[in-house]
Parts: structure tokens; C-alpha cells; sequence
């Protein structure tokens, strides 16, 4: 099985600015993402997906190809990414003359990630009827139990009322947050659907201290806590 690891980091990120290259325990967020899938010894080729110049310098330093720039309009506050997904299987169609077998998103943001989730995730994806793999962690709320939304006139309730009384977190439907910490796509599928949940979904577990997000200086704080204490054990 051919596969190529996908790693997008734009430039513009407003929640914490510069973050893809902010020193994470001494080094550039992104080199994580790339050590991790350079890692994986099935993966063939690391590609970062990038619209600045001093993201694709600090990500061949670590080892990865930048063979493009990412045009300005998938580097938008609200371009999906799944176009960024597309753009980079078009070149990849071009360049090699075919699609991977498949493609694993490996996010920048998620820095504590363990090299055997990737190896996870394309185990799950080589068992076959899956469009797509995600990864996903244990539910920090319920929406059966502890999560509310409000109404017209201005009262709240549970997002999912249950059909009967449920006094016990433990008594409703398990429910799990997905994680950015690894994604393995069919290419055929991000080509012609728009959204993960239009095709064959399964998910790998990972554990809630492997699978923070870095979106905010608060989060980039816990990461540099969580990394500095392993080496300390």
C-alpha cells in the first residue's frame, strides 16, 4: 500500500498567531507532525500543504517536501480543508501519474501524539470498507447528559433530551470527541465527497493526553507542561 502523509499549516492563524513554528519544548510545532510521520515506515513520501515561505523553510529543515505553495484561497480563515486535501491530491496525481492508496492527514497541532496512533489508524484503513479513519478521545461532556442549548425564550435544555429519566452520566450512550491527532483518507473519496461523515466512518481510540489540539497560547502551555514532565519521568 502506497501512502503519503499530508501535513497542512498555514500561515494566517489568528487564535495563535505563528503558531506552526512557535518553539514547542525547542523546537517548531510543525517539526513534531513531521518526525512523527517520517516515523511511520509506510509512509513513502511527507508533504507539507503551506502559503508561507517561512512555514515550507522551517519544514524541509525538518526533513519534509514543500513541492508547492498552497494558493491564496485555501489559506482563508474559513477555506475548508478538504480542499486544502484535494489540492494536494492533485498534485500528487500529477506528479506521480496516480492517487496513493491512501492519504494520512497528520495535523501540526497535535504535538503529543504517539508514532503507533498513526500505525493505528492505517491498520484500521487496511481492514477495509472504510472510507475514511478518524481518531477520537473519550467525551469531555455528554449531550445526553450535560450539554445544553438555548431556545427562543430563553430557557435551556439537553441537546439530546433522553426518551427516559437519566440521573447517571454511566446510564447514557457513549459518546467520544474527535481528535485532530490523525486522519487516513481514501483519495477517491476526498475527491468526490465534501465532508468525513458522507462516507463509511471508523475511528481509532487515543487516549485524552495524546490527543490535546493546540488552537490557543493556553493549550501551547498545557503541550509544553504535558512533553517537559514525559522527559522528566
Amino acid at each position: 500500500m502506497r501512502v503519503v502523509a499530508l501535513i497542512c499549516a498555514r500561515g494566517g492563524s489568528k487564535g495563535l498567531p505563528g503558531k506552526n513554528v512557535l518553539l514547542l519544548a525547542g523546537r517548531p510545532l510543525i517539526s513534531w507532525a513531521i518526525d512523527h510521520a517520517q516515523a511511520v515506515k509506510r509512509i513513502q513520501r511527507v508533504i507539507v500543504s503551506t502559503d508561507s515561505e517561512g512555514i515550507a523553510k522551517v519544514a524541509r529543515q525538518a526533513g519534509a517536501e514543500v513541492p508547492f505553495l498552497r494558493p491564496a484561497e485555501l489559506a482563508r480563515d474559513d477555506s475548508p480543508e478538504w480542499l486544502v486535501w484535494r489540492h494536494a491530491l492533485n498534485f500528487m496525481k500529477v506528479d506521480e501519474g496516480a492517487y496513493p492508496d491512501a492519504l494520512l492527514v497528520v495535523p501540526a497541532t497535535a504535538p503529543l501524539r504517539a508514532v503507533a496512533d498513526l500505525d493505528r489508524c492505517l491498520d484500521e484503513y487496511e481492514k477495509g470498507g472504510a472510507d475514511i479513519v478518524i481518531t477520537v478521545t473519550d467525551a469531555h461532556r455528554s449531550p445526553y447528559f450535560n450539554m445544553v442549548r438555548g431556545y427562543d425564550d430563553g430557557t435551556v435544555g439537553l441537546v439530546l433530551p433522553p426518551t427516559s429519566a437519566i440521573v447517571r452520566r454511566q446510564d447514557v450512550p457513549v459518546v467520544y470527541d474527535m481528535t485532530t491527532v490523525a486522519y487516513v483518507a481514501k483519495p477517491e473519496f476526498v475527491m468526490t465527497r465534501n465532508s468525513t461523515f458522507e462516507g463509511r466512518v471508523r475511528s481509532v481510540h487515543v487516549p485524552m493526553e495524546r490527543a490535546l489540539d493546540i488552537d490557543t497560547a493556553l493549550d501551547f502551555s498545557i503541550a509544553e507542561h504535558l512533553i517537559r514532565s514525559r522527559s522528566n519521568q
